[in-house]
């Protein structure tokens, strides 16, 4: 099989070679001429920057620059016919019988004539008959974020993001149109500039269920656009990577014929933390008295208890640590914790283009300190892209992003070892800080943690792609490409003799590091032939792409001191490491028909090969096909002047999935780390079976219907797009158990079926637009309801077994005992089942409510007057549910540590109504662990980004020898709406599988205030 790929990628890449030496000997020169002109917004007056214009026959495009000049130098004779389009405004073709014009585009909030980003491509979007939402990143990057997906929260119709937590550079949770899979992947496929993108975290030493986000190694301020390709019809083209959806990143080119710009961006503030979304905690007073009554109750019910515990009241303690038997204090160690995080972003960004080329060159550094002591995280890249028009038929090109990255990761989430936010809210309030000789009090004291911490990760990543393009004929074209994403991985932590960790190991050193290395080679054809009425597109390629990861481990246990910290220096070493790689041979196509810009059909089909599979279903086949209806073409509709344009979409097909799995899943596998004893003693290395094979393994499978709506009324001031859809996920891809005398205790296999069903709005309404005004607003909506339809048996996940998956109920379902209310009389819990002698059988247990959200979405409204802008921008969840770790650790015994202020809240006496118990060891008040008492309504309504901003006016700036300058100021999540008793979107685990369990040991969402410089010279 690797000699056959080899082999046919050598051909095809020695016949694309013999192509481009035959057409660049046959090209001919392009003869200088020149078009210029200005463009303006016809009700403004003002100069556009960036209009996209394209002339009739000639490859290339130009943009107009920061006064709305642009120059496009051509061998064409006039008139000339070309094409301009630009975000916000309605597209134009327009011809041209003199060098020199002026022209005037019509505002609209509507994108139906802009062009979008498709698989292999581009479209315009009045075209589309697929589902795609598409975003200019200038809406979004100046959200203080690490990485670019999280800046999606609230912005895209389908698209659902939660941050799990407060800590940058951390990993978020991304769906597309729900989850599709258990055991695979279902984040969605990401493409930056034609190179398929990892996106799964390298990092393999635990730091508390939390892992870090590949995504953070790119600059956001090098993207120009986002688009997100969500049905069958327009991720088919991907096929066993398309099942849950396609976002695809595009960064800045530069343009053709125009003088060069250099924008440079300057952004500081700092991250605080929103005290309202941080844990309450008894004071110090209030702490001993609970957990006096907790031990004075618990010895009335147990006599043994009683006669040890009920006159041992908590020793009254001082300010400063030390013992003071005349007064009590509160000792809170989370206001030690916090600190004003400073944010740092730096980016210059150089584009600019001649008669055929353009390039564009960024470099960036970024610097977020996280809220609390010790975390933070950095990056610093330099981007370089360029295209070049060798001749008349033949252009190439290039897109390279070299990037470091650099976290200092404290432990959070799950864990109470060495986790600071947890050692802060865990710790006892009335429990002095220091002991009387000065030292610290109790192991992985807060103080001594922020001290002592030495946990690292530095990644450098390169991510690059080199293409060659040739027309051959009119209308058909050959595109070949070869891109690559190589990223090494460094890990490493040192736990010294004043931490837990350390004290167990007497002292502990570890070392890991990753290396991910992805190379991909496509080729393509396509065509694209008008005839009178009828438009003719066609697309046909292949793809070869190897994955290898490799992984080192070494630790190190056992040091002469603090001062020896290299592994090299340990008693005791260990090490390990691994290999594996896959493999993917794919082939496609795609074509496409339309008549009279009023009819259209496409259909799409790719086949795709992996090692990951079963020698009999290595290859899996995932067609598609969509058709549209623009209406507003037709006559009936000639008398409607106030609907500007109508369509209706519909589309169906199947993607795939492999993501998630082993790249060896299918395979019988052997270890070598096995031992054998001979006839005399001596142990002797050996093999063993290490897991049971299935030549029967294949994709997991994902049908989509998709029915939608693109309208837009009143002279483009409203725009409505409706898509509903109905995904369904067969074949999936689980490990399941069998019977141990087979010598295994599992096996991948393809069982269960999985459903998503939904809907999605977008509205765009510009309410007003005058010379010096303008005001509007855009809401995006979606819900999605997620159901397993086929499941063998049960799956139990996270610590407890709070999240299951069972049959007939969503994806990250609850299963809890139902406390119905608390005693007025006893105290104690009743629970929904619960018997007559006060038992709680496991019958009683119960599957109610999900994590997932009912709706979700996001609304802005941008506001300008003048020189000045405002955007606010809201996101919102409703309907999903989270368990409060937090609440279930802090709330149950006083006396192990930090208490909540809600215990206060508890039952003392006959006829208080409460849904706190009484506090006691004993009976059921505190000993059920699934309780449903700590399942609360984490829906939320959040002011996501309100952004204030003044252009300097053009004469000072033109003095000052600049093009434009703007001063802004940027406030993110300043207030949050919700019932949730912390931060609604915190996740103790990365576990896709485990959501809905909030707050423990994860440090919430911090608010951040910034003030940022825009220069363009």
């Amino acid at each position: 099989m690797k000699n056959r790929v080899w082999k046919y990628a050598l051909t095809i890449l020695l016949s694309y070679g013999l192509l481009l030496s035959v057409f660049a000997q046959k090209s001919e020169p392009l003869i200088n001429a020149t078009l210029t002109g200005v463009i303006l917004d016809s009700i403004t007056n003002r100069p556009i920057e960036g209009v996209t214009i394209q002339l009739l026959g000639v490859t290339h495009q130009v943009k107009s620059d920061a006064n709305g000049k642009f120059q496009f130098v051509t061998g064409q004779r006039l008139p000339l016919t070309f094409s301009l389009s630009f975000l916000g405004y309605k597209s134009r073709t327009i011809t041209a019988n003199q060098p020199q014009i002026q022209i005037l585009l019509q505002p609209t909030i509507s994108d139906l004539d802009g062009v979008v980003v498709v698989g292999y491509g581009t479209q315009k979007r009045k075209n589309l008959t697929g589902a795609i939402a598409k975003i200019d990143a200038a809406e979004v990057n100046k959200i203080p974020v690490a990485s670019f997906d999280a800046q999606l929260q609230g912005k895209l119709p389908g698209v659902q993001v939660t941050t799990n937590s407060g800590v940058p550079g951390e990993g978020i949770f991304l769906r597309v149109r729900g989850t599709t899979s258990i055991n695979s992947s279902s984040d969605p496929l990401y493409i930056i500039d034609g190179v398929f993108l990892n996106n799964t975290s390298l990092q393999n030493i635990g730091l508390g269920g939390r892992t870090s986000s590949p995504l953070t190694d790119i600059n956001p301020a090098d993207i120009e656009s986002i688009e997100v390709l969500k049905d069958a019809s327009a991720t088919a083209i991907y096929g066993s990577r398309g099942a849950n959806g396609v976002i695809i990143v595009t960064t800045k080119k530069g343009s053709y014929g125009s003088k060069t710009k250099i924008d440079i961006h300057a952004q500081s503030g700092w991250a605080e933390a929103n005290r309202s979304l941080l844990p309450k905690l008894a004071s110090g007073p209030e702490t001993a008295l609970l957990a006096n009554e907790w031990w004075i109750n618990s010895g009335l019910d147990n006599p043994a208890l009683k006669q040890t515990f009920e006159n041992r009241p908590f020793r009254p303690v001082s300010e400063g640590g030390r013992g003071n038997p005349e007064e009590q204090e509160t000792y809170d160690r989370l206001a030690f914790l916090l600190r004003h995080g400073k944010l740092q972003d730096y980016s210059i960004g150089i584009q600019g283009g001649g008669e055929k080329s353009r390039f564009y060159v960024g470099a960036g550094y970024t610097g977020q300190e996280a809220f609390i002591k010790v975390i933070d995280f950095s990056r610093a890249n330099v981007k370089f892209n360029f295209d070049h028009q060798v001749s008349s038929r033949l252009k190439i090109g290039l897109s390279n992003n070299f990037s470091r990255t650099y976290r200092n990761q404290a432990r959070t989430g799950d864990g109470p070892q060495v986790s600071l936010f947890n050692s802060a809210v865990s710790s006892a309030t009335n429990v002095p800080i220091f002991n009387n000789d000065g030292s610290a009090n109790g192991v992985d004291n807060t103080y001594t943690l922020v001290d002592n911490y030495d946990v690292n990760t530095t990644s450098l990543r390169y991510v690059g792609s080199a293409f060659a393009e040739v027309d051959i004929i009119k209308g058909l074209k050959f595109k070949s490409s070869f891109s690559a994403d190589y990223n090494v991985y460094d890990e490493s932590q040192y736990w010294n003799s004043k931490t837990s960790i350390g004290i167990a190991n007497n002292n502990q050193a570890t070392s890991g590091i990753s290396r991910n290395g992805t190379w991909i080679n496509e080729q393509t054809l396509s065509y694209q032939q008008v005839f009178g009425k009828h438009s003719l597109t066609g697309l046909v390629g292949n793809t070869l792409q190897s994955n290898v990861l490799d992984f080192t481990y070494l630790e190190g246990n056992g040091f002469a001191n603090d001062s020896f910290k290299q592994i090299s220096s340990a008693a005791n070493i260990l090490g390990s490491e691994s290999w594996t790689k896959y493999t993917i041979a794919s082939f496609f196509g795609r074509a496409g028909y339309s008549y009279a810009d009023r009819y259209f059909a496409e259909a799409t089909v790719r086949a795709d090969g992996s090692s990951k599979f079963g020698a009999n279903h290595r290859w899996g086949y995932f067609p598609a096909f969509s058709v549209g209806w623009r209406i507003s073409q037709e006559s009936f509709l000639a008398d409607k002047p106030w609907i500007d344009d109508l369509k209706i979409r519909a589309s169906y097909g199947i993607t795939g999935n492999q993501a998630g799995i082993s790249n060896f899943a299918a395979r019988g596998l052997w270890s070598g780390n096995e031992k054998y004893a001979n006839n005399f003693g001596t142990v002797l290395p050996g093999t063993g079976p290490y897991q049971l094979g299935n030549p029967d393994l294949r994709w997991e499978k994902t049908a989509q219907a998709d029915l939608g709506l693109d309208l837009t009324l009143f002279k483009n001031r409203l725009s409505i797009t409706v898509d509903l859809y109905h995904k369904y996920t067969s074949d999936l891809l689980l490990e399941r158990p069998i019977v141990g005398s087979s010598g295994f205790s599992k096996y991948w296999a393809n069982v269960g079926e999985i459903s998503n069903k939904g809907y999605e709005v977008l509205i765009n309404s510009l309410h007003v637009k005058t010379t010096d005004f303008s005001w509007s607003t855009s809401l995006n909506l979606s819900g999605n309801k997620n159901k397993i339809e086929k499941l063998p048996t049960q799956i139990t996940q996270y610590t407890r077994d709070w999240v299951i998956l069972k049959e007939g109920y969503a994806l990250n379902s609850f299963w809890l005992y139902e406390q119905l209310y608390v005693d007025p009389q006893t105290g104690s819990p009743v629970f929904d089942g619960q018997l007559d002698d006060g038992s709680l059988p496991t019958s009683a247990r119960k599957i109610f409510r999900n994590a997932y959200p009912k709706f979700y979405g996001g609304i802005g409204n941008t506001f300008t007057y003048k020189n000045f802008d405002l955007s606010v921008d809201f996101s919102f969840q409703y309907g999903n549910y989270s368990v409060n770790l937090y609440r279930y650790f802090r709330e149950r015994n006083p006396s192990s540590g930090g208490v909540f202020e809600k215990v206060l809240q508890r039952w003392q006496k006959p006829g208080d109504e409460t849904d706190v118990p009484r506090l006691t060891a004993s009976g059921l008040n505190y000993t059920v662990d699934a309780n449903s008492r700590y399942l609360e309504d984490a829906s939320f309504l959040k002011l996501r980004q309100l952004s204030l901003g003044y252009k300097l006016p053009k004469d000072f700036v033109q003095k000052a020898g600049l093009s434009a300058a703007k001063v802004y100021f940027v406030g993110s999540n300043l207030f949050l709406w919700s019932k949730y008793s912390g931060d609604p979107e915190s996740n103790v685990t990365s576990n896709p599988n485990a959501q809905g369990l909030g707050s423990f040991g994860t440090p919430p969402q911090p608010r951040t205030f910034q003030l940022g410089v825009n220069v363009t010279l």
